[in-house]
């Protein structure tokens, strides 16, 4: 359910040379990522953008393309993802994904809150505020879908724990990458503690995210993840500089 380990908490520069620190494994085709500039109407205090989705949804892939075309833009970016992104959230990910001892659901939920906490106080809260561009591989929509849909959490345990961790930051948008969870899983190349789960707990975290896509379509725009990588980025991209006003309210506890 995770980015691999070379995608680490990257913060690039407004130049476009920055752009090789996108990847360890280097940029996409040009045809992917494209050069458009950023609108004017980009909010100044910085943006949040989350990408969600089932195993094997092209997640880090399309967080990659979309950092890259920021960046050539001529913005700050930060580029990062969950669970990770700071040294304590990186311990706690690997007791989650790597931990030969059985770990029960709500220490689980525990974990990642404690992780994503540490992230929002240290990198993203402090992206946002100076302006940059923050563009996350799984938010706190993941327990939404993973813990409470998935492991059946109470959802209001859940939510309460999210806005105590986020310190009600939310995402500005919010791109699900949907497709059946059989399709996913069949695309995985690794797997570890979470990911490894049956089709039916992947198909119910895919159903809780579609919950939340119906629930707050302001913020979540959903896109079939089976189309071709190309198509995807194009549609996102759109998501990020088309939508005009509904990207110039930064939620950071209360409008600003």
């Amino acid at each position: 359910m995770t980015p691999s380990s070379d995608d680490v908490t990257r913060t690039l520069g407004v130049k476009k040379s920055s752009v090789a620190s996108v990847s360890a494994r280097g940029r996409a085709p040009e045809t992917c990522f494209g050069s458009e500039s950023l609108p004017e109407h980009l909010p100044a205090r910085g943006l949040f953008v989350s990408i969600e989705g089932i195993e094997g949804a092209g997640k880090s892939t399309l967080a990659e393309a979309l950092a890259a075309r920021v960046s050539d833009a001529g913005r700050e970016v930060v580029l990062t993802h969950e669970p990770g992104g700071t040294a304590v959230g990186d311990s706690i990910r690997k007791l989650l994904l790597e931990s030969g001892e059985g770990v029960s659901d709500r220490a689980e939920l525990l974990l990642f809150e404690a992780a994503r906490a540490q992230h929002v106080d240290f990198v993203i809260a402090p992206a946002i505020e100076r302006g940059a561009v923050v563009i996350c591989d799984r938010f706190a929509d993941s327990s939404t879908a993973y813990q409470g849909g998935a492991r059946r959490i109470d959802a209001d345990t859940v939510a309460r724990l999210n806005e105590f961790a986020t310190r009600g930051i939310k995402p500005d948008l919010t791109i699900l990458l949907d497709l059946p969870a059989s399709v996913g899983l069949a695309r995985q190349r690794l797997t570890d503690r979470i990911s490894a789960q049956g089709l039916a707990f992947h198909e119910s975290v895919r159903q809780a995210y579609l919950a939340v896509a119906r629930a707050e379509p302001e913020r979540v725009v959903v896109i079939d993840a089976r189309q071709a990588v190309g198509a995807v980025i194009e549609q996102a991209w759109e998501a990020m500089t088309g939508r005009g006003g509904s990207l110039l309210v930064i939620r950071h506890g209360q409008d600003a």
